[in-house]
Protein backbone atom coordinates (compact mmCIF):
# COMPACT_ATOMS: atom_id res chain seq x y z
CA UNK A 1 0.00 0.00 0.00
CA UNK A 2 1.25 3.77 -0.68
CA UNK A 3 1.08 6.34 2.17
CA UNK A 4 -2.68 7.50 0.53
CA UNK A 5 -3.98 3.82 0.90
CA UNK A 6 -2.27 3.60 4.34
CA UNK A 7 -4.09 6.93 5.28
CA UNK A 8 -7.28 5.94 3.60
CA UNK A 9 -7.59 2.52 5.31
CA UNK A 10 -7.16 4.23 8.67
CA UNK A 11 -9.89 6.67 7.97
CA UNK A 12 -12.38 3.97 7.42
CA UNK A 13 -11.44 1.98 10.58
CA UNK A 14 -10.69 4.85 12.72
CA UNK A 15 -14.04 5.19 14.80
CA UNK A 16 -14.06 1.01 15.00
CA UNK A 17 -10.36 1.13 15.99
CA UNK A 18 -11.35 4.02 18.56
CA UNK A 19 -14.79 2.00 19.66
CA UNK A 20 -12.41 -1.33 20.45
CA UNK A 21 -9.55 0.42 22.48
CA UNK A 22 -10.19 -1.23 25.68
CA UNK A 23 -9.38 -4.79 23.92
CA UNK A 24 -6.43 -3.55 22.55
CA UNK A 25 -5.23 -2.01 26.05
CA UNK A 26 -6.03 -5.33 27.37
CA UNK A 27 -3.94 -7.04 24.80
CA UNK A 28 -0.60 -4.78 25.48
CA UNK A 29 -1.26 -2.31 28.01
CA UNK A 30 1.25 -4.24 30.19
CA UNK A 31 3.79 -4.26 27.43
CA UNK A 32 3.11 -0.27 26.82
CA UNK A 33 3.36 0.63 30.60
CA UNK A 34 6.29 -1.32 30.99
CA UNK A 35 8.43 -0.05 27.58
CA UNK A 36 6.76 3.43 27.74
CA UNK A 37 6.41 4.71 31.32
CA UNK A 38 10.24 5.84 32.01
CA UNK A 39 10.30 8.23 29.31
CA UNK A 40 11.00 11.87 30.07
CA UNK A 41 11.79 14.94 28.29
CA UNK A 42 10.43 15.52 25.31
CA UNK A 43 9.23 12.22 23.44
CA UNK A 44 7.76 11.80 19.93
CA UNK A 45 4.76 8.99 19.42
CA UNK A 46 4.86 7.67 15.87
CA UNK A 47 1.77 6.46 14.15
CA UNK A 48 0.23 7.16 17.50
CA UNK A 49 -3.27 6.40 16.04
CA UNK A 50 -5.79 7.24 18.68
CA UNK A 51 -3.36 7.83 21.33
CA UNK A 52 -3.75 5.00 23.04
CA UNK A 53 -0.10 5.10 23.72
CA UNK A 54 -0.77 8.38 25.81
CA UNK A 55 -1.81 7.21 29.13
CA UNK A 56 1.20 4.87 30.27
CA UNK A 57 3.50 8.00 29.83
CA UNK A 58 4.07 10.36 32.51
CA UNK A 59 1.94 13.82 32.82
CA UNK A 60 5.78 15.28 32.81
CA UNK A 61 6.65 15.04 29.45
CA UNK A 62 6.51 17.08 26.71
CA UNK A 63 4.79 14.57 23.95
CA UNK A 64 4.09 15.38 20.28
CA UNK A 65 2.13 12.32 18.40
CA UNK A 66 2.09 12.17 14.70
CA UNK A 67 -0.07 9.98 12.86
CA UNK A 68 -0.61 9.93 8.55
CA UNK A 69 -4.46 9.72 9.27
CA UNK A 70 -6.25 12.76 10.41
CA UNK A 71 -9.38 11.16 11.55
CA UNK A 72 -7.27 8.81 13.86
CA UNK A 73 -5.53 11.94 15.30
CA UNK A 74 -8.88 13.31 15.83
CA UNK A 75 -9.44 10.48 18.17
CA UNK A 76 -6.32 11.38 20.08
CA UNK A 77 -7.70 14.39 20.50
CA UNK A 78 -10.51 12.99 22.67
CA UNK A 79 -8.11 10.88 24.10
CA UNK A 80 -6.11 14.23 25.52
CA UNK A 81 -9.13 15.71 26.46
CA UNK A 82 -9.95 12.67 28.73
CA UNK A 83 -6.80 12.80 30.14
CA UNK A 84 -7.04 16.38 30.68
CA UNK A 85 -3.51 16.64 28.86
CA UNK A 86 -2.35 19.31 26.39
CA UNK A 87 0.08 18.21 24.28
CA UNK A 88 0.73 18.50 20.43
CA UNK A 89 -0.32 16.22 17.41
CA UNK A 90 0.31 16.56 13.91
CA UNK A 91 -0.75 14.66 10.21
CA UNK A 92 2.53 13.41 9.20
CA UNK A 93 4.38 10.81 7.40
CA UNK A 94 6.18 8.62 9.90
CA UNK A 95 8.52 7.89 6.72
CA UNK A 96 9.35 11.76 5.90
CA UNK A 97 9.30 13.08 9.50
CA UNK A 98 9.36 17.39 9.84
CA UNK A 99 11.16 17.77 12.72
CA UNK A 100 15.00 18.40 12.73
CA UNK A 101 17.47 16.33 13.98
CA UNK A 102 18.17 15.67 17.61
CA UNK A 103 14.81 16.74 18.69
CA UNK A 104 14.01 14.46 21.28
CA UNK A 105 14.75 12.80 24.07
CA UNK A 106 12.72 9.34 23.20
CA UNK A 107 10.83 8.41 20.40
CA UNK A 108 8.02 5.69 20.86
CA UNK A 109 5.58 3.65 18.76
CA UNK A 110 3.17 1.05 18.69
CA UNK A 111 2.07 -1.42 16.43
CA UNK A 112 3.24 0.74 13.83
CA UNK A 113 6.12 -0.60 11.86
CA UNK A 114 3.47 -3.16 9.86
CA UNK A 115 1.37 -0.13 8.15
CA UNK A 116 4.50 1.55 7.04
CA UNK A 117 4.95 1.29 3.31
CA UNK A 118 8.69 1.37 3.95
CA UNK A 119 9.39 0.43 7.85
CA UNK A 120 12.95 0.77 7.50
CA UNK A 121 12.76 4.36 6.23
CA UNK A 122 10.34 5.08 8.80
CA UNK A 123 12.66 3.52 11.75
CA UNK A 124 15.60 5.35 10.11
CA UNK A 125 13.59 8.80 10.64
CA UNK A 126 13.40 7.74 14.00
CA UNK A 127 16.88 7.56 14.80
CA UNK A 128 17.05 10.79 12.50
CA UNK A 129 15.03 12.80 14.82
CA UNK A 130 16.37 11.29 17.89
CA UNK A 131 19.15 12.66 20.48
CA UNK A 132 22.72 10.91 20.43
CA UNK A 133 21.83 10.01 23.97
CA UNK A 134 18.20 8.89 23.56
CA UNK A 135 16.11 6.03 23.20
CA UNK A 136 14.08 4.57 20.44
CA UNK A 137 10.92 2.55 22.22
CA UNK A 138 8.85 0.32 20.50
CA UNK A 139 6.32 -2.17 21.53
CA UNK A 140 5.74 -4.01 17.95
CA UNK A 141 3.20 -7.35 16.29
CA UNK A 142 5.00 -9.99 14.82
CA UNK A 143 4.88 -13.51 13.31
CA UNK A 144 4.99 -15.99 15.90
CA UNK A 145 7.69 -18.58 16.81
CA UNK A 146 5.04 -21.26 17.38
CA UNK A 147 4.34 -22.96 13.73
CA UNK A 148 0.71 -23.36 14.57
CA UNK A 149 -0.01 -19.90 15.07
CA UNK A 150 2.95 -18.75 12.50
CA UNK A 151 0.80 -21.02 10.23
CA UNK A 152 -2.60 -19.00 10.78
CA UNK A 153 -0.75 -15.83 10.19
CA UNK A 154 0.53 -16.56 6.80
CA UNK A 155 -2.68 -17.96 5.59
CA UNK A 156 -4.51 -15.10 6.74
CA UNK A 157 -1.66 -12.32 6.06
CA UNK A 158 -2.57 -11.47 2.49
CA UNK A 159 -6.43 -10.66 3.18
CA UNK A 160 -5.30 -8.81 6.18
CA UNK A 161 -2.67 -6.28 4.34
CA UNK A 162 -5.20 -5.91 1.51
CA UNK A 163 -8.63 -5.04 4.39
CA UNK A 164 -6.37 -3.05 6.77
CA UNK A 165 -2.79 -2.71 5.65
CA UNK A 166 -1.35 -4.60 8.28
CA UNK A 167 1.65 -6.88 7.40
CA UNK A 168 0.94 -9.85 10.36
CA UNK A 169 4.08 -11.80 9.34
CA UNK A 170 6.45 -9.40 10.16
CA UNK A 171 9.85 -9.77 12.10
CA UNK A 172 10.03 -6.66 14.11
CA UNK A 173 13.62 -7.28 15.24
CA UNK A 174 14.72 -8.01 11.68
CA UNK A 175 13.59 -4.54 10.37
CA UNK A 176 15.23 -2.46 13.22
CA UNK A 177 18.40 -4.08 12.32
CA UNK A 178 18.37 -3.32 8.75
CA UNK A 179 17.75 0.41 10.09
CA UNK A 180 20.49 0.46 11.78
CA UNK A 181 19.76 1.21 14.89
CA UNK A 182 22.09 -0.49 17.71
CA UNK A 183 19.48 -2.78 20.09
CA UNK A 184 19.90 -2.78 23.54
CA UNK A 185 17.39 -5.06 24.65
CA UNK A 186 14.45 -6.96 23.34
CA UNK A 187 11.76 -9.10 24.75
CA UNK A 188 9.04 -11.19 23.06
CA UNK A 189 5.76 -12.26 24.60
CA UNK A 190 2.37 -14.00 23.54
CA UNK A 191 4.10 -16.84 21.58
CA UNK A 192 6.44 -14.25 20.14
CA UNK A 193 3.29 -12.16 18.74
CA UNK A 194 4.18 -9.33 20.81
CA UNK A 195 7.99 -7.89 20.90
CA UNK A 196 9.24 -4.96 22.75
CA UNK A 197 12.47 -3.68 21.50
CA UNK A 198 14.98 -0.70 23.38
CA UNK A 199 17.19 1.11 20.38
CA UNK A 200 19.58 3.54 20.15
CA UNK A 201 20.43 6.02 17.67
CA UNK A 202 24.10 4.70 15.95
Amino acid sequence: MSVEDVRDAYARYADWIDRFDWLNRLATGRYRRRQFAGVTGRVLDVACGTGTNFRYLPATVDLVGIDISEAMLARARDELDRLDRDETLEQMDAQALEFDDDSFDAVISALSTCTFPDPVAALREMERVCAPDGRILLVEHGKSDVSLVARYQQWRADAHYERAGCRVTQEPLELVRRAGLSVDDVDTAQFGRITTITASPE
